[in-house]
C-alpha cells in the first residue's frame, strides 16, 4: 500500500499574546498569494506540448508533451531513450507559480512507470534547486502500476516557473514511464534588482519614529555571501540591521543603551546558511517591544532583546539594500546587497510597489530594474562516486587551472590530470588544499608539493587558482595573492590535455563531495552546456547546473549548546560540558532533584540537578541534606550576613540585590515542585524603622519571585504588615508590631522565616530609614531551603483496565523524550499513547519481561523492545526512559536494559500528533493496571494526581514504595510507607541517618557509664499505666537462652569493662579488656565453679584503633567474630546451665550494681573505668547506648559521668578491604558526572624499610629522653589522670605488632588530651 504524507506548514514559534496583532499582516509577506481560494488548481494539463521537454525520447509517440495525467495521447506518456539516472522530464509553467502538490502516473496501459523520483525547480531553467524536506533532498515515492495516480502534497510550497522530475527508480518489468500533474495557483510579486550600489530609502512621515512594534517581510536571492539588506538608526544609538554575513543572515537590534553603559542593548542573532545559492529565501521579522520572532524559510527563532527599553527610536528613514550612512554597529565598510528582492513590506507598506510608483528615493541606482537579472554561473554537483572529465590544452609547457568549490568534507580529490610525463593532483586534506606534481623523464624525477589554506570545508565558496610552468608553481586561495604559496623547485611541465574534477575511475583516493563552479581549464572557461549535451568531455553521477549542498547543522538539532559537526552525509553532536547526552544532547545526565538522588541511595552532599530534564533550564548545583524523614534542597546567595546599610531614605532607598547560585527560573523550578520552602531574613537596627507599624507606610520592603513588592517580614505572612514579634505579641514595645519600629537607640532585631513559597526567593531588599544621625541597620538574607519534590512522587493508580487519564496533545516533533516509573502485577498494559493522522507514539508493557516503544513519523511503524531478565510485573518500581530524535530512537528500562535504532538516512523526521495524549490505556488497546509515577515528557511533568481526582477508575497517589526502596534501609532499619515516599525508621537500631547507616557512639571519660535496665522497679507514686507496663516487662524479659551482642570500641586504656549484663541471680555476661589489652568474654550461667571464659585474641586491642565484636549464643553454642576475621565457635561445658536467668541490667564502660557482681571484675577492671569510644552497641534488638544518648524521663537507659556523643565507630581494617567484586555493599560509582562524594577510608600504607630506619632513630631518641619520659608519666599519675599501659601506634612511625595490626592511622578527635601529650613526647 502506497503511503502519502501531507505536511502542513508550521507557523511561527509561540510567543507573547501581545503580538497576535501581527497575523493580520501576514498576507503581505508572501507576495500576491490567494487568500480566499484553495491553492490547488491543475497547472500542467492546460499547457501546450511545447511546454514539456525532456533529456531524451524513446520515439515520437513517447514525446514529453504526452506526459499529462490521465491522458492517453501518443504512446500514453513519456519514456526516455535510455532508462538511467541521467534522464529528466521538464515543465515550463509559463510564469512563476505557487506549487502545492504533484501527482504521477505510469505510461498508459504499459509496464513502464517510475517508482521514485526527485523534484527540481527553477525560475529560469538554469541553476536548479532540489526540493528539500525534513533536512534532506527529498525522494518522492512514485507508482507501482501504470494506471493509478499517486499525489504528494508538498510540505513546503514552492514558487517556480520550471519544474524538472528526475527518475531514481522505475519498473522492473519495463522502463521509465511518466505522466504528471502539478497543482498550485497564481503568484505575483514586485521584484527589484539591486546592483550593489543603489539603496532604497523609505522616509518616515515624521522626523523621529518611536516604534514599539514592527513587521518586516521580504524575499531575496543572491550569489553574494555578504551584503546589507536593510538598515535604520537613530541619534540616541538605536539601530536595526539585517545583513548577509558569510552566507548567513545576521539580525542586529539595539533598543537603547544608557549613558553609563550599564545597560547594553545590542542584540545579535544569526540564522540560516548557504544563502548565496541564488535561490529565493523568505524573511519575516516580527517585534513587539523586546519580543522578536525572526523567521527564515519557515524556521523561526524567538528571542528577547537585551537591555530594558521597548521602543526602537529611528531617525528619518529605513534603508533597503545597503547603508547610505555609517551605521552604529560598525557599519562603515559593509558591502551593499547585490541580488534581487521582492515583496518588501514594512509595517503594512509595500516598499517594492512604492518604488515602482516612484514614491521612494531611488536616486542612488544607476539603472533601477524591476526584473531580476540572473547570474551566469553553472554549478556542478558531485556525489561520492562521481567525476567530471574536461578537455584541456595538450603538449603545452604551462598548466593553468582554477575553480570555485564548497563542501563539508575535510578530504576529497578535487582535480587530477595525467601529464605527458607525470601526474597532477589537487586534493582537500584536513580542510587544506594540497597540490602534488610528479614529473618523471629519462634524466630524473621532479616533484613539487604545495599546501595552503585551512578550514576550507566550512561550506563556503572558496576559489583555487593553480599555475605551473618550468621551475615554477603557484597556488592561490580565495584570490589572496599576498598569501599565495610558490614553489621554485626544478620542474618541467608538459600538459596531457585531459582533466578529471571531483574524482576518477581508476583511483582509491576519496572522491570529492560538494559543488564546483567557475571552472577554468588552461585559462579558458569550461563549456558545461556542451558537456551537458554530450558533445564535450564526459561525466558520471554528476548533477549539472545544480548545487545540492545541505547545511545539516542549520537548523541546529544539537540541543542545550551541543556543538554540531557535519560531513556531506550527516551530522553529529558533541555534548561535552553541556550536562546532556544522547545523539542530539537532548537528555540530561543529572537527576531532577535531591529527592531523586536520595532514592538512588545517595547521602547528603552537593549535587547537580536538572529540574526540567530535557527542557530549557540548564543544570545547576545545590546542597542536598538528607535527613531521616525529609530531603532539603538549599540554594545559597551572595549577600554577606549582617550587610551594613547607611544613608538611605524613603526618597532614596538603598536597593540590595540578592543573587543566587542559580538563575531565577532555575530557583522557581525548585520552589514550584517543593512541598515547603523557607528563607530566613533578619533586620538588625538602631534608630532605623522597618515596616513603620502599626499603620504607617513601610520604610523597607522586599521583592520576591514575581518582581512584586512585599510588606511583611520573616515570621509573618502575606497581607499582614507585621514582624514575627507582632504575630507572637512579644515585641519590645507593645505599641508596635516590629521591634525596629520603636526607633530605639539600642540595637534591636526583627527576624524570622519567610515560608510563602510562591513569593520566594528574596531577590531584592529596599531599605529606607538609615540616613538620620545615629541611624544604622544590618541585613541578613539566608539561603533558600526547600523540602520535598512533588513532581517525583506525582502518581496515579489505575484500578480498572478501561481507566485512563487524558492530557493535551504531546508536542515532540523533532525530539521527544518520555520518562516515568511504573509498578504492576499485571502481565501487560499500555502505559501511554498519542495518535496523529498516520503518526503515533506508544509505550506499553507487552509481557511480564518486555517493554515496547513504538512510533511512526511517516516512514512506517518502528518498534523497539527491551527484554528484562527478571519479571517487570513484580509490584516493584521500574524506570522507563524513551527518546526519539532525528538521529536515533532509544528505549531504556531500569537504567540497565537498552535498545536503540538509528533513524533512516532519508525520511520523515517530524512527529505530528493530533489526538489527546492517553495515559494508562488507549483506544482498542489493553489497559494498564497498576501505578505510574513521575511521568515527564520533554521536561514537563504531567500532573497525574490532579487529573486522577476527577477521573473514574483512577486514584491519585500510589502506596507500596517500601517494596522498591526498602533495601536502602540498612542495619535493621524498618521502611515506613508515606503517601509521597518512604522513610527509614532507625529507632530499634544502633544507627541514625536517612538510611540507618550513621553510627551512634559516645566517648567515655574516666568514671563514665551507661546503664540500661531490663527490669525497672515500680516507684512510689507511679501511675497505674506505668506499673502495668513494668509488670509486662517483668513478664516478658525474664530468662534468655540466646543473646546477640554487637558493638565497636576504641581505646588506649586497659584493663577495662566494655559490656556487662547483670541479673537478679549470680548469672552474668561480661566482655572485658584484660591488662595486656587482649579481649575476653566471660559467661556465668550457673552450674560451674568458675565463669566460662573465652580469650578471643591475645593481641593488644587497646591500641587506639577501632575494633568490632559480634557475638551470639544459642543454648551452649557461642560464636564470636572480631573485626573482619572469620567467626570462631565455642561451646559451654555440659555442666553449665543454658539459661540466663532474670536479666536485670546492661552496663557499658563500668559496673555500678547493687546485686552480685563478679568480684574479680570489680577489683581489677572497674576502676577508673573504660576510657575511649563505644559505638553501634546492640543487645538482643535494643540499642542501649543510643537510648542513653537520646534519653528522656521515661527512658530505661541512663548514664553517669561525662559521656559525649561522637561518631567514632569507623569500620576497622585489620585485614585488606574486600574487593568490589566480593563486597556486597560496594557501590560502583560509574557516573563520573555526578558530584557524589563518599567518605573513604584510606589505608596508611606502612613501608617496611622506612619503618626499620624510623625504628633505629626512635631507639636513639628513646635512649636520650627515657628519663624525661618517666618523670612526665609520674607527674601525670599524681595529677590523677588515667594513663595507658601501652603507647599509641599511629602516624606510620613504627610498625605494628604484626601485619594484621599494621592498620590505618586515623586521627581520633575524641582522644584524651593527656594521652595526646604523652604521645607527642
Amino acid at each position: 500500500m502506497q503511503r502519502h504524507r501531507h505536511r502542513p506548514t508550521r507557523g511561527p514559534a509561540s510567543f507573547s499574546p501581545l503580538v497576535l496583532w501581527i497575523f493580520c499582516l501576514v498576507s503581505c509577506v508572501h507576495g500576491a498569494l490567494p487568500t480566499t481560494q484553495k491553492c490547488d488548481e491543475p497547472l500542467a494539463s492546460p499547457l501546450p506540448h511545447t511546454a514539456f521537454t525532456s533529456s531524451s525520447v524513446f520515439s515520437n509517440g513517447y514525446a514529453p508533451g504526452y506526459a499529462k495525467l490521465n491522458r492517453r495521447g501518443g504512446a500514453g506518456g513519456w519514456s526516455p531513450l535510455d532508462s538511467d539516472h541521467y534522464q529528466w522530464l521538464q515543465v515550463d509553467l509559463g510564469t512563476r507559480r505557487q506549487v502545492s502538490a504533484i501527482a504521477t502516473q505510469g505510461r498508459y496501459s504499459s509496464s513502464d512507470w517510475t517508482t521514485k523520483y526527485r523534484l527540481l525547480y527553477s525560475d529560469t531553467g538554469r541553476n536548479w534547486k532540489p526540493y528539500h524536506q525534513d533536512g534532506n533532498i527529498w525522494a518522492f515515492s512514485g507508482n507501482s502500476n501504470s494506471e493509478s495516480s499517486v499525489r504528494h502534497e508538498l510540505q513546503h510550497g514552492i514558487v517556480a516557473r520550471f519544474l524538472r522530475l528526475v527518475p531514481l527508480d522505475w519498473s522492473e518489468e519495463g522502463r521509465i514511464g511518466l505522466r504528471i500533474e502539478v497543482y498550485g495557483c497564481f503568484y505575483w510579486a514586485d521584484v527589484i534588482n539591486f546592483d550593489g550600489q543603489g539603496v532604497i530609502s523609505y522616509r518616515f512621515k515624521v522626523k523621529k519614529m518611536k516604534i514599539i512594534k514592527d513587521v518586516i517581510a521580504l524575499r531575496f536571492k543572491t550569489s553574494e555571501s555578504d551584503g546589507v539588506i536593510l538598515h535604520g538608526e537613530g541619534q540616541q544609538g538605536d539601530y536595526i540591521t539585517l545583513e548577509l554575513d558569510k552566507a548567513k543572515l545576521l539580525l542586529q537590534i539595539n533598543l537603547g543603551s544608557n549613558q553609563y553603559g550599564s545597560i547594553l542593548g545590542h542584540t545579535s542573532v544569526t540564522t540560516g546558511s548557504l544563502l548565496d545559492d541564488n535561490h529565493w529565501h523568505s524573511v519575516v521579522i516580527e517585534r513587539y517591544r523586546r519580543n522578536v520572532n525572526f523567521t527564515l524559510d519557515r524556521h523561526t527563532q524567538h528571542f528577547r532583546t537585551n537591555g530594558e527599553f521597548d521602543h526602537l527610536d529611528l531617525d528619518y528613514e529605513l534603508s533597503f539594500g545597503g547603508m547610505p550612512y555609517s551605521g552604529k554597529p560598525g557599519g562603515g565598510g559593509k558591502k551593499n546587497f547585490k541580488g534581487c528582492m521582492e515583496s518588501i513590506n514594512y509595517n503594512g507598506d509595500n516598499i517594492t510597489d512604492l518604488a515602482r510608483r516612484k514614491k521612494l528615493d531611488t536616486s542612488t541606482f544607476r539603472n533601477l530594474s524591476f526584473s531580476c537579472v540572473e547570474t551566469h554561473t553553472f554549478p556542478v554537483f558531485f556525489n561520492a562516486t562521481s567525476f567530471l572529465q574536461l578537455p584541456g590544452r595538450a603538449n603545452h609547457n604551462t598548466l593553468s587551472v582554477g575553480f570555485h568549490f564548497r563542501t563539508w568534507n575535510p578530504y576529497g580529490l578535487l582535480l587530477f590530470s595525467n601529464l605527458d610525463d607525470g601526474t597532477l593532483e589537487v586534493s582537500l586534506k584536513d580542510g587544506k588544499i594540497a597540490v602534488h606534481i610528479n614529473v618523471t623523464n629519462a634524466a630524473r624525477n621532479y616533484r613539487a608539493d604545495l599546501t595552503s589554506g585551512s578550514g576550507l570545508n566550512d561550506g563556503q565558496w572558496h576559489a583555487i587558482r593553480l599555475v605551473a610552468k618550468e621551475n615554477f608553481a603557484m597556488l592561490t586561495i580565495d584570490g589572496d595573492e599576498a598569501s599565495a604559496v610558490r614553489s621554485t623547485s626544478p620542474l618541467s611541465i608538459t600538459t596531457g590535455g585531459t582533466y578529471h574534477l571531483g574524482g576518477r575511475r581508476d583511483t582509491s583516493t576519496q572522491s570529492f563531495q560538494g559543488c564546483m563552479q567557475a571552472i577554468l581549464v588552461d585559462d579558458q572557461p569550461a563549456d558545461l552546456h556542451a558537456v551537458e549535451k554530450g558533445t564535450v568531455g564526459a561525466f558520471e553521477n554528476v548533477s549539472l547546473d545544480m548545487c545540492a549542498i545541505i547545511d545539516r547543522c542549520m537548523p541546529n538539532h544539537c540541543e542545550h549548546g551541543g556543538r554540531c559537526m557535519q560531513t556531506w552525509d550527516g551530522f553529529s553532536c558533541t555534548c561535552d560540558g553541556t550536562g546532556y547526552t544522547g545523539a542530539t544532547c537532548h537528555t540530561s545526565i543529572y537527576e531532577p532533584s535531591c529527592e531523586a538522588y536520595k532514592h538512588l541511595g545517595r547521602s547528603s552532599d552537593t549535587y547537580w540537578i536538572d529540574p526540567d530534564g530535557s527542557g530549557p533550564l540548564g543544570p545547576f548545583k545545590v546542597n542536598c541534606n538528607m535527613t531521616e524523614d525529609k530531603v532539603w534542597t538549599t540554594v545559597i546567595n551572595n549577600l554577606p550576613p549582617k550587610t551594613a546599610i547607611t544613608g538611605s531614605s524613603r526618597e532614596r532607598r538603598t536597593i540590595l540585590q540578592v543573587n543566587y547560585s542559580a538563575s531565577m527560573a532555575q530557583v522557581t523550578a525548585i520552589t514550584t515542585s517543593a512541598e515547603y520552602c523557607e528563607q530566613h531574613i533578619a533586620y538588625s537596627c538602631r534608630m532605623s524603622r522597618l515596616l513603620n507599624t502599626p499603620d504607617g507606610t513601610p520604610y523597607t520592603w522586599w521583592v520576591g519571585r514575581g518582581n512584586e513588592k512585599h510588606f511583611y517580614w520573616g515570621g509573618s505572612g502575606p497581607g499582614i504588615q507585621k514582624c514575627a514579634c507582632g504575630i507572637d505579641r512579644n515585641c519590645t514595645d507593645a505599641k508596635y508590631d516590629c521591634n525596629c519600629d520603636a526607633d530605639a537607640k539600642q540595637w534591636r532585631e526583627d527576624s524570622g522565616l519567610l515560608i510563602y513559597k510562591e513569593h520566594l526567593p528574596v531577590s531584592q531588599v529596599a531599605v529606607g530609614d538609615t540616613n538620620r544621625p545615629g541611624s544604622e541597620a544590618r541585613l541578613t538574607v539566608g539561603p533558600l531551603s526547600c523540602q520535598g519534590d512533588d513532581n517525583y512522587w506525582n502518581a496515579a493508580s489505575f484500578t480498572t483496565p478501561s481507566s485512563y487519564l487524558h492530557f493535551a496533545t504531546f508536542q515532540g516533533e523533532t525530539s521527544a523524550d518520555i520518562a516515568f516509573y511504573f509498578k504492576t502485577s499485571a502481565p501487560y498494559g499500555v502505559f501511554l499513547e498519542n495518535l496523529g493522522n498516520t503518526d503515533f507514539i506508544r509505550l506499553e508493557l507487552k509481557s511480564p519481561h518486555v517493554v515496547s516503544f513504538s512510533f511512526d513519523v511517516g516512514n512506517g511503524p518502528v518498534e523497539l523492545t527491551v527484554q528484562s531478565t527478571t519479571p517487570l510485573n513484580d509490584d516493584l518500581w521500574h524506570r522507563v526512559t524513551a527518546e526519539r530524535n532525528v538521529k536515533e530512537s532509544v528505549l531504556l528500562v531500569d537504567q540497565v536494559y537498552r535498545a536503540s535504532r538509528p533513524a533512516p538516512a532519508q525520511g520523515h523526521t517530524r512527529l505530528e500528533l493530533f489526538s489527546q495524549l492517553y495515559v494508562g490505556a488507549a483506544g482498542g488497546q489493553r489497559g494498564f493496571l497498576g501505578c505510574i509515577r513521575a511521568l515527564r515528557m520533554n521536561g514537563v511533568t504531567l500532573d497525574l494526581e490532579e487529573r486522577a481526582k476527577v477521573t473514574p477508575g483512577v486514584k491519585p497517589g500510589c502506596q507500596g514504595h517500601c517494596t522498591s526502596f526498602g533495601m536502602y534501609c540498612q542495619n535493621g532499619g524498618k521502611c515506613v510507607e508515606k503517601y509521597n515516599g518512604y522513610l527509614c525508621d532507625c529507632t530499634a537500631t544502633a544507627y541514625d541517618g536517612p538510611f540507618c547507616t550513621r553510627d551512634v557512639g559516645g566517648f567515655f571519660e574516666a568514671g563514665a557509664l551507661v546503664r540500661y535496665s531490663f527490669l525497672p522497679e515500680a516507684v512510689a507514686g507511679a501511675s497505674r499505666d506505668s506499673r502495668m507496663l513494668t509488670h509486662e516487662q517483668k513478664a516478658r524479659e525474664v530468662n534468655l537462652t540466646k543473646e546477640e551482642v554487637a558493638f565497636s570500641f576504641s581505646t588506649s586504656s586497659a584493663p577495662a569493662i566494655l559490656l556487662y549484663v547483670s541479673s537478679k541471680t549470680r548469672d552474668y555476661l561480661a566482655v572485658v579488656l584484660r591488662p595486656n589489652g587482649s579481649l575476653q568474654v566471660r559467661y556465668n550461667l550457673g552450674g560451674l565453679r568458675e565463669p566460662f571464659t573465652i580469650n578471643v585474641d591475645e593481641r593488644n586491642l587497646a591500641n587506639g584503633q577501632t575494633h568490632t565484636i559480634k557475638m551470639s549464643r544459642v543454648d551452649r553454642s557461642v560464636t564470636v567474630q572480631l573485626d573482619h576475621y572469620p567467626a570462631v565457635s565455642y561451646k559451654l561445658p555440659d555442666a553449665s546451665d543454658t539459661q540466663f536467668n532474670l536479666v536485670k541490667s546492661l552496663f557499658l564502660g563500668k559496673v555500678f550494681e547493687t546485686g552480685h557482681v563478679d568480684p574479680l571484675l570489680i577489683e581489677s577492671y572497674n576502676t577508673p573505668g573504660f576510657i575511649g569510644c563505644l559505638s553501634r552497641v546492640e543487645f538482643n534488638g535494643i540499642a542501649p547506648l543510643k537510648t542513653a544518648l537520646r534519653t528522656d524521663s521515661s527512658s530505661p537507659a541512663a548514664h553517669l559521668g561525662k559521656l559525649v556523643e561522637s561518631n567514632c565507630g569507623a569500620s576497622p581494617l585489620t585485614i585488606p578491604p574486600m574487593s568490589a567484586a566480593t563486597d556486597p555493599w560496594h557501590l560502583d560509582n560509574t557516573d563520573a558526572e555526578f558530584p557524589f562524594n563518599e567518605e573513604r577510608v584510606i589505608p596508611d600504607g606502612v613501608n617496611r624499610d622506612s619503618a626499620i630506619i624510623g625504628g633505629i632513630i626512635a631507639v636513639v631518641i628513646f635512649t636520650i629522653l627515657c628519663t624525661l619520659l618517666f618523670l612526665i608519666r609520674y607527674m601525670f599519675r599524681h595529677k590523677g589522670t588515667y594513663h595507658t599501659n601501652e603507647a599509641k601506634s599511629g602516624g606510620g612511625e613504627s610498625a605494628g605488632e604484626s601485619a594484621d595490626t599494621a592498620i590505618m592511622g586515623t586521627d581520633n578527635p575524641e582522644t584524651i588530651d593527656e594521652s595526646k601529650k604523652e604521645w607527642f613526647i
